[in-house]
């Protein structure tokens, strides 16, 4: 338990710090997309709130964040940003919110990580208004038989251990376009650092 909370506590301070970083390659498709929001929003794996910047002043965000030590940052990231904040201490797998209560929910680089990502995509359905969407942003693996998908199952254990679950070799496209949606539309793309193990990426929405 005492290396799982510290592990916690480095990742917290490793994404907050990235959150520069994080800006450069993602910003552009999320300022595209999170303005347009609704002004209540669920969002799985809020981590330390690097979201906020894109999301319209104002906006409530139910963050669904177990991890105790992203809550600090993340209530900080809530009060520059002028965030409504709701945390909830909770699994993505099992979340207390009404049954077609919510119109839209955020998801990003979080699927990688949790124990079980369809139940947790089950659960983003069964939360959303008929209608409503889903907003991913995910890195999955690299095609079978590639060098970059060895690189991934090669570093698939350590990868996990320093990075609370992290799965790098993970179909989450796969999983996202059998979950149950209505509609799914996804934009593939690459880093441009061909070596990182987590160079394949998916943006898009998914719509019940």
């Amino acid at each position: 338990m005492e290396r799982k909370v510290m592990i916690q506590k480095i990742n917290a301070r490793m994404l907050h710090w990235a959150e520069a970083y994080m800006d450069r390659i993602y910003g552009p498709r999320k300022r595209s997309v999170f303005r347009e929001l609704p002004s209540v929003i669920v969002e799985i794996g809020a981590g330390t709130g690097a979201n906020f910047p894109y999301y319209a002043p104002g906006t409530r965000v139910i963050a669904v964040e177990p991890s105790v030590p992203m809550h600090a940052p993340l209530k900080a990231n809530a009060h520059q940003w002028k965030i409504d904040l709701d945390i909830r201490t909770m699994m993505g797998e099992e979340m207390d919110l009404e049954t077609g209560s919510i119109e839209a929910v955020v998801g990003t680089l979080v699927l990688c990580s949790v124990e079980d990502p369809r139940r947790v995509l089950s659960e983003v359905l069964r939360i959303l208004q008929r209608g409503g969407s889903y907003i991913f942003l995910e890195h999955i693996a690299a095609p079978p038989g590639s060098r970059l998908r060895g690189m991934q199952n090669l570093l698939q254990r350590p990868w996990s251990w320093i990075t609370e679950g992290c799965q790098l070799n993970r179909n989450t496209h796969a999983l996202l376009q059998n979950a149950g949606f209505h509609k799914v539309d996804m934009d593939c793309f690459m880093l441009q650092s061909s070596l990182l193990p987590v160079t394949p990426h998916i943006f898009g929405r998914a719509v019940k």
